[in-house]
């Protein structure tokens, strides 16, 4: 493989991971220094949830932007097989002390911090009336896209060959199910309330994943000679209320939209990620938008959501798929075009970063 930047060059690395225990720090650093990024790069790692992954771009993007970096590597792991999340010892707090605040203030904001995500996602699915059959299209509809995308080689470009110990060469994603319809999810049990409607079907696939981003100031890229592929406009996070984390995104999106000075029709393609139907198809018609402009690739129902990778892939999917939709336009060349990123985070949270591709920019 070509080496676009020496190792040497890269000033800062963050990695966004989630399930790892407290030497997980130390795994990431290792990796790093494995990987043959020298001892000089110094590395940290971000838990912002769901949305690790982008968080750690946005540390990256931030330190770029205030003069204290010129290169650096977002980045987000997590092998949930490894860490599985029913694994997930309940939080270290002193519980009279949480509870007699929350008699105090009156609500429930603190408790519901526990409630599980597939409840989170029924709370949804209640809250706003959705209908079973409507999550089960919707999953459906992310494995046929995740298909046709596969077939037609559209992952190929994001995704490193991964060979492992008996000479295995993993190549592509294993989660997506062709053929999958929603008369077949509609046979699946609620995996998390016997009456609810939120199945292992029309919830995100438990994953293993890595990504990462490669970024640095436009002074530093024209120096290398090396092609703009995008340029990270805004990243906004958002709080939600706990019981109902998964509506994040329709929170967070229009305040990234809005830092970025940039309308909601102008974006070309919005990657929001799929942690359940409920909350995913919601966040959609809350922010009227049309689905040929969400997910064209399949998300997350079909990709998996290795939490704190998701941010950083989906980071990739989004901007392999802009570069082709300006290379088939005739006119697009002259004009800029806009992606977002956006995840629901648990405990009651929404992030959404703004991309844009601009005029004139070499392909990927």
């Amino acid at each position: 493989q070509v080496q676009l930047v020496p190792p040497s060059a890269i000033e800062d690395v963050c990695v966004g991971n989630v399930l790892s225990p407290a030497s997980g720090a130390a795994a990431m650093r290792m990796a790093q220094l494995a990987a043959g990024l020298p001892h000089t790069t110094p590395l940290s790692t971000v838990n912002r949830q769901c949305s690790s992954g982008l968080q750690a771009c946005a540390n990256i993007a931030n330190a770029i932007a205030s003069g204290q970096i010129d290169i650096g590597i977002g980045c987000g792991v997590e092998s949930m097989s490894t860490h599985p999340m029913n694994r997930i010892p309940p939080p270290d707090v002193d519980w009279d002390e949480i509870k007699a605040a929350q008699a105090k203030l009156g609500n429930e904001d603190s408790m519901d911090c526990l409630i599980p995500m597939g409840i989170t996602s029924e709370n949804v699915t209640k809250t706003y009336k959705l209908d079973r059959r409507s999550l089960d299209e919707f999953a459906a509809e992310s494995h046929r896209r995740a298909h046709a995308a596969k077939v037609d080689g559209k992952f190929i470009e994001e995704i490193v060959p991964v060979t492992l110990p008996d000479g295995t060469v993993v190549t592509e994603d294993d989660g997506i199910r062709p053929g999958t319809t929603a008369g077949g999810l509609a046979k699946l049990r609620p995996a998390f309330d016997p009456q609810g409607s939120t199945t292992a079907g029309n919830s995100s696939q438990l994953t293993d994943g890595a990504a990462a981003v490669l970024m640095m100031s436009r002074a530093e890229a024209e120096k290398r000679g090396l092609p703009i592929l995008a340029i990270w406009r805004s990243y906004s996070v958002v709080g939600v209320p706990p019981k109902i984390m998964g509506v994040g995104p329709a929170y967070a999106i229009p305040s990234a939209l809005a830092k970025a000075g940039v309308g909601r029709d102008e974006v070309e393609v919005y990657e929001i990620n799929e942690a359940f139907a409920s909350q995913a198809s919601w966040s959609v018609k809350e922010l009227g938008l049309t689905m040929n402009k969400v997910n064209p690739n399949g998300g997350a129902i079909a990709l998996g959501h290795p939490l704190g990778c998701t941010g950083a892939r989906q980071m990739a999917t989004l901007l392999h798929e802009l570069h082709r939709r300006k290379g088939d336009r005739s006119d697009s060349r002259s004009q800029s075009m806009y992606g977002v990123v956006s995840m629901c985070i648990g405990t009651g949270m929404g992030a959404a970063a703004v991309v844009e591709v601009p005029s004139m920019v070499s392909k990927l």
